[in-house]
């Protein structure tokens, strides 16, 4: 399902030491320049509901929760997309354990949640996304950056990669119960000032993207805490613009370029300047532990 297309160019960069393949995929296009402000989604059909899909998208139930789907616009050797049947905004809140139980059943996958304003281009209809395992880099690297631990909830516990230009936390767990726990005390430390109630408001939640995948018996969840939606390289004029719109599959180590000059003028330095713009930096990181020690 979802199968890569042929017209893919990639190269790897090094930041920090860690490599970061960089690909080129002009079908990604879409994606990557969405509009995604209040009045352009209102005056357009939304792509990810039934009646306005291609008839020949193959989907299958999910529980009669989520259809899965094909992407038409693969990353990975095989892309799914898994949108909710009922038109609802892209939140999180209440949908990490459904995230768990894809991963399990899915174990050739890894799930991922893209937040409307961390990189998903259908912020109006909730989906999750799974691709194909091992193909992140992010999933090998973590065992040389594990660092400090945070946090722990029954048989789950949180560590901060250490030395990770991308400043991201990682959970690992053994019950998916005491997962969903922890989980759910990280976004309210993100984001301790939200008011939980506003479930239809796509502000309500911290802006993060979110991978998942389930190995060995254990669930391992990186979460990416965001600062910016888009680096300031996106809005720039003439030679300075790179459409470049970091979302999961990009922090989990393979940055996508729809452009063919972008691919080719995206070097290490730039790409270093782009995750400092959108992820966390040491300010974020202690104003996070200190709400978190609150928490647990």
């Amino acid at each position: 399902m979802g199968t890569q297309g042929k017209d893919i160019r990639t190269k790897v960069l090094y930041v920090g030491g860690m490599a970061f393949h960089v690909q080129f995929n002009a079908a990604r296009i879409r994606s990557s320049a969405a509009k995604t402000d209040a009045v352009s989604i209102a005056h357009r059909p939304c792509f990810l509901c039934k009646e306005n899909r291609p008839p020949t998208q193959i989907s299958k139930d999910w529980k009669g929760k989520y259809e899965i789907l094909e992407n038409p616009f693969p990353i990975f050797p095989q892309h799914l997309t898994i949108p909710t049947y009922e038109h609802i905004p892209q939140l999180l809140q209440g949908r990490y354990a459904d995230m768990l139980a894809l991963a399990k059943e899915m174990p050739q996958f890894t799930v991922f949640f893209n937040g409307p304003r961390c990189g998903a281009s259908a912020p109006d209809h909730m989906h999750f996304q799974a691709g194909s395992r091992l193909f992140m880099p992010i999933e090998q690297q973590w065992q040389e950056r594990i660092g400090e631990n945070l946090a722990v909830e029954g048989k789950a516990r949180l560590h901060l990669m250490a030395n990770d230009p991308r400043n991201t936390l990682l959970m690992i767990a053994d019950e998916a119960d005491d997962a969903v726990i922890l989980f759910e005390k990280v976004m309210q430390a993100l984001n301790a000032k939200t008011d939980s109630t506003a479930l239809t408001d796509v502000s309500s939640e911290p802006m993060v993207n979110v991978l998942c995948y389930y190995e060995n018996g254990q669930w391992f969840t990186f979460i990416f805490p965001r600062t910016q939606h888009r680096p300031a390289c996106y809005f720039a004029e003439g030679d300075d613009q790179m459409i470049i719109s970091p979302a999961s599959v990009d922090l989990g180590g393979v940055f996508i370029t729809v452009r063919e000059k972008d691919f080719e003028r995206l070097d290490a330095t730039k790409l270093e300047h782009i995750l400092r713009e959108v992820c966390w930096q040491d300010t974020e990181i202690e104003t996070f532990k200190n709400e978190l020690n609150a928490r647990t």
